[in-house]
């Protein structure tokens, strides 16, 4: 079974500096049947504009993590923590206890365009913790790349989850499946571009969740840049 979230029916959240469109529920954006999927939380794709960003704010019991399109984000945290974010990097960062960054977008020139992405912990009050890697695009072309997981294989970041998270670049015709064990479920966010999933037309800011499959099949009708997450 598949149920598409399409782009046009995401929350809406537009103050000037920011435009963000949410897949679901968030802040005063409340819909009840649109909570998250599994243990996927938050799927919030923000354009910041130059100069602009996310004064400093805590979170707690959360896995956080950001992903840039283009553009760049400076993420500074109480845990010490401060870097840039830039196409091709996955960051992660464990709420736990609590912690409190910030997120700007450190351009005086061009926007910042990312998504954010939470994933509820399967424990709470763990310690916060912060990691960050780069996923160079040969490795990403015509194929699924772990990008985050329970475990940390295949040099993807850490999340305290058994959820796995991938992401692939695939040139018009391309095809990518991944295998559902039983039990398991499945979110397809196209980033950008357009594929069909399980033979389902989605485009830019498109979502599915996928139940009762035995498989995620993906195949793009364009150029297209997709996360697909393996949730419990």
């Amino acid at each position: 079974m598949i149920n598409v979230r399409k782009a046009s029916d995401r929350f809406h959240t537009s103050i000037g500096w920011l435009d963000s469109q949410h897949t679901f529920s968030f802040g005063e954006h409340y819909d009840p049947s649109f909570m998250g999927f599994r243990v996927l939380r938050v799927i919030n794709e923000d354009k910041v504009a130059p100069g602009k960003g996310f004064g400093t704010h805590p979170h707690r019991d959360m896995e956080i993590l950001s992903y840039v399109l283009d553009g760049e984000i400076r993420h500074r945290d109480s845990m010490g923590n401060g870097s840039i974010i830039k196409p091709g990097d996955v960051q992660r960062m464990s709420a736990g206890t609590g912690v409190s960054h910030s997120e700007e977008n450190p351009s005086t020139a061009r926007p910042v365009h990312f998504l954010q992405i939470w994933i509820q912990p399967d424990k709470r009050s763990i310690e916060p913790g912060y990691e960050q890697k780069a996923f160079p695009p040969e490795e990403l072309r015509g194929k699924l790349r772990l990008v985050a997981s329970g475990d940390g294989r295949q040099g993807s970041v850490t999340i305290h989850q058994d959820a796995d998270l991938y992401k692939a670049l695939l040139a018009p015709g391309e095809a990518a499946t991944l295998p559902l064990r039983e039990g398991r479920y499945s979110w397809v966010q196209v980033a950008r571009g357009a594929v069909t999933v399980n033979g389902q037309a989605l485009g830019q800011g498109d979502g599915a969740a996928l139940s009762s499959e035995r498989a995620v099949e993906l195949a793009a009708t364009e150029a297209a840049e997709v996360l697909v997450f393996d949730l419990p």
